[in-house]
C-alpha cells in the first residue's frame, strides 16, 4: 500500500461476491454487491475484501482458488438483470427461474441454469449488438488480446474435448499453429461466446468499481499464486511450469510440509514454476497478473507470500513429506515488476511456516503483512499476531476465509486459550465473545482490520466459508441474507469504527 495510505486506518469486511444475496442462487456484480458498497460506505467501513474472481467450474471444482484462467472473469458472477435491462434476456427467463436456496449456493443446479441462460445473451448480443456495442467488443479484444484469444480457444477446445488439455489430440496439445487454426474455425460461435462473457464481465465490474469509488470503499482483491494444471495458462506457457516432457502432466507439485496442522503435509496438485524460464521472460506473465488486478482492485492480497521465498516442491505422485525447499524468485520478480508497475499496493500473506528470510523479504518489497487475531493466544507473550503487537503496516484480522468463525472459535477454544483471552479483552461488552475479538482488532495499531461478515454476524459452524483440506460441497457456498443486516449490526459496526479511528 501506498505510504498516503499506511497513513489511513480504515476498517472492512471480507465478504466474496458469491455470498451476496441474489434472486438466482448466486451473489453477483449486480444490485446486491451495489448494496453491500453502500451498507459499507454507510457503517464508515472504506474496506471490502473478496477472494479470486476467476472461473470456477471447470470438473465441477468451485473453490476460487482452482481456477482454469489467471486472467479471466467468472461468468457465474454475471448479473442476468443487468442483461434484461440491455434487452439480451427476456423478464420471464428470469421470472420463470427455479426457486434455489437462500442461505447456501448449490453450485451443482446454479451453475448449469446460469450458464444456459448466458448462451441466449450471448447469441442475442451476437445479432443485436449496436455498432457501438461492436466498437465496445473489439476494443475489449484488442486491448485484452494477450491473454483473451488463449482463453476463449482453450474453453471452447475444453467443451468439445471433455477431458484435459494433456489428453487433447497431439497437434493440439502441442498448439500445432495449423491445429488451432482449424480449431478457431470450427469452434468460431463458442469462442464468441466466451470473449462475449469476457467482455460483459469487465463492463459489470467496471460499473461496480466506479460505485465503490464513489462511496469510498477500497477493494482488496486476492491473487493465488498457483494455478491449475488443467487451465489456459499452463496449457499456452507449457515451459513456464516445471511438465513432463513426454506426458505433460506435472513433473513436481506444489503443497507445504507435514505440520501439526496436517502430519502428511498438504498436497495442492498445482504445477510448480520454471522460475529460470520465467526471468528469461523478464517475468512478464507474472507482471501482466499484477497489472490485471492493480487495474480491478484498489489493493491486492498476494496470497502464499512465501513461496516467493521458498516453496515447498515434491515429485508428483510423491507424498508432500518426500518434497522439499526451493528458492523462489525472490526480490528479482518484484524489482521487475516496481520497474514496471510502479508503487505496488500489495498485502503479503505471510502466515504459516515463516521465516527471517521470509519476513526480509516482504519488508524489502514494501508490502503489508497479515496478523490473526484468532492465533494469538497460545501463550507465547511474543506472538505477532497479539493485537498489541501489531505493526502498523500490517492488516489484522479476526480471522479468514479458512479458518473458524469468530463465534465458533470462541466455543472451540480450550479453558486456558480461553482465560488468555478473557485477560486481553479485560472488560467483555453485552454482545458476545465475538464482538470481544472485533473490538479487539479494530482496536490494533495495524492500518487494515477486518473482519469476515460470518464474525460481525455472530454466526458459527454453518457459515464457515472454507475448511481446508477437505472437498465438502459446504465449501464456498454460504451466502448471508438482507433481513441479517440489522439496525443494531450497522449500529455497531458504525459506533467501533468511529470510536476506534477507522472511519470517515
Amino acid at each position: 500500500m501506498s505510504a498516503r495510505e499506511r497513513l489511513e486506518r480504515a476498517g472492512g469486511i471480507l465478504l466474496h461476491i458469491t455470498s451476496l444475496p441474489g434472486r438466482v442462487g448466486i451473489g453477483d456484480l449486480g444490485a446486491g454487491a451495489h448494496r453491500f458498497i453502500d451498507f459499507l460506505a454507510d457503517c464508515g467501513l472504506r474496506l471490502w475484501q473478496v477472494l479470486p474472481l476467476g472461473p470456477t467450474n471447470l470438473k465441477g471444482m468451485y473453490s476460487p482458488y482452482f481456477s482454469p484462467s489467471a486472467f479471466a472473469g467468472n461468468p457465474l458472477l454475471l448479473d442476468l438483470e443487468s442483461l434484461v435491462e440491455q434487452g439480451l434476456l427476456a423478464r420471464d427467463v428470469l421470472d420463470g427461474a427455479p426457486r434455489f436456496p437462500d442461505g447456501h449456493v448449490e453450485f451443482a443446479e446454479v451453475a448449469p441454469f446460469k450458464e444456459a441462460v448466458l448462451e441466449q445473451a450471448s447469441a442475442a448480443f451476437r445479432v443485436r449488438a449496436t455498432p457501438k456495442q461492436q466498437e465496445a467488443l473489439a476494443q475489449f479484444r484488442q486491448e485484452h488480446r494477450a491473454w483473451l484469444e488463449d482463453y476463449a480457444l482453450y474453453t471452447a477446445l475444453r467443451e468439445a474435448q471433455g477431458v484435459a488439455w494433456n489428453e487433447w489430440p497431439l497437434p493440439l496439445r502441442l498448439r500445432a499453429p495449423e491445429a488451432l487454426e482449424e480449431a478457431r474455425r470450427r469452434l468460431a460461435d463458442r469462442i464468441f461466446h466466451h470473449e462475449y462473457l469476457q467482455f460483459e464481465f469487465d463492463r459489470q465490474y467496471a460499473v461496480l468499481r466506479r460505485h465503490a469509488d464513489a462511496r469510498g470503499v477500497r477493494l482488496l482483491g486476492d491473487l493465488p499464486m498457483y494455478v491449475g494444471h488443467d487451465s489456459v495458462d499452463v496449457w499456452a506457457h507449457p515451459s513456464q511450469f516445471r511438465l513432463d516432457p513426454v506426458t505433460l502432466m506435472p513433473a513436481a507439485e506444489a503443497g507445504v510440509p507435514p505440520d501439526v496442522f496436517a502430519e502428511d503435509g498438504q498436497h495442492w496438485g498445482n504445477p510448480v514454476y520454471n522460475w529460470e524460464r520465467l526471468k528469461q521472460d523478464g517475468y512478464d506473465w507474472w507482471i501482466r497478473r499484477v497489472r490485471q488486478s492493480l487495474q480491478l482492485f484498489h489493493l491486492v492480497r498476494l496470497d502464499h507470500f512465501r513461496g516467493f521465498e521458498a516453496f515447498w516442491s515434491f515429485p508428483a505422485g510423491a507424498r508432500p513429506a518426500a518434497g522439499a525447499w526451493a528458492r523462489g524468485p525472490g526480490m528479482a520478480l518484484f524489482d521487475a515488476m516496481l520497474r514496471q508497475l510502479g508503487e505496488l499496493p500489495i498485502v503479503a500473506e505471510d502466515l504459516g511456516n515463516i521465516t527471517p528470510e521470509v519476513h526480509a523479504l516482504r519488508e524489502a518489497c514494501g508490502f503489508a503483512g497479515m496478523a490473526v487475531v484468532q492465533f494469538a493466544f497460545d501463550g507465547n507473550p511474543h506472538n505477532p499476531h497479539l493485537p498489541h503487537l501489531h505493526s502498523r503496516s500490517c492488516v489484522a484480522y479476526t480471522g479468514t476465509h479458512d479458518t473458524m468463525t469468530a463465534a465458533q472459535w470462541v466455543r472451540s477454544i480450550d479453558e486456558g486459550t480461553r482465560q488468555r483471552f478473557q485477560r486481553l479483552v479485560e472488560t467483555p461488552g453485552p454482545d458476545g465473545a465475538h464482538w470481544d475479538l472485533i473490538r479487539m482488532t479494530w482496536r490494533s495499531p495495524a492500518t487494515y482490520a477486518l473482519a469476515p461478515l460470518q464474525d460481525v454476524l455472530g454466526l458459527g459452524a454453518e457459515a464457515q466459508m472454507n475448511v481446508p483440506g477437505t472437498v465438502d460441497l459446504s465449501n464456498w457456498s454460504w451466502r448471508f441474507s438482507w433481513d441479517q443486516l440489522t439496525d443494531r449490526v450497522s449500529e455497531q459496526l458504525s459506533a467501533l469504527t468511529r470510536a476506534t479511528g477507522r472511519g470517515r
